[in-house]
């Protein structure tokens, strides 16, 4: 069980002044389950995957993408293996070193997918966004959930139409399996 630093709604939304510009909901002082849980059954769902990549914390929302990416069922060629696989590494050891790689495998991708797009979010998990360690560039703490939201919506838009909502609803409960 993934734990929440994050009481409200109103508390992810004043963490990431951000989500206000991604989410159209209004943030809320409702717990964030039942807000996430709302936003699934509101006018744009796909708010809800904006709003599960705030809320959780950076590492486990990564995995969520990849998670999210593999079982999107479209086929992913060997470049989005190695990134979707430099990502995983970063999740499961979250070291600099592999930190990183997966922002090397990012930065370096010619196709930015969601393959692409989780390993930028490990990328700008924390340490700095350039490789000159005299003048480092730490990134911005939301810059992780606006990946893995570009990620996972990206997957999301490569989804047969009938199957799309299906699939929201399925990632979202896979990020709720992850904080329940």
């Amino acid at each position: 069980m993934t734990r929440l630093r994050f009481t409200t709604a109103r508390q992810v939304f004043e963490a990431f002044p951000p989500a206000s510009e991604d989410i159209e909901a209004e943030p809320s002082d409702i717990e964030p389950v039942g807000f996430l849980k709302g936003l699934l059954d509101g006018k744009t769902p796909e708010d809800a995957i904006g709003f599960c990549a705030y809320m959780l914390p950076r590492r486990e929302a990564v995995w969520w993408a990849c998670q999210c990416i593999r079982s999107g069922g479209a086929k992913q060629d060997k470049a989005e293996i190695e990134l979707l696989e430099a990502a995983e590494a970063w999740v499961n050891d979250p070291e600099e070193e592999n930190r990183l790689a997966a922002q090397k495998a990012g930065l370096g991708a010619v196709k930015k997918g969601p393959a692409a797009w989780a390993a930028l979010a490990a990328a700008w998990s924390g340490g700095s966004m350039t490789e000159e360690p005299q003048q480092p560039v730490p990134p911005p703490p939301y810059l992780t959930a606006q990946a893995v939201r570009a990620a996972v919506l990206t997957t999301l838009a490569s989804a047969e139409p009938d199957q799309r909502r299906n699939q929201l609803r399925a990632n979202v409960q896979a990020a709720l399996k992850l904080i329940e």
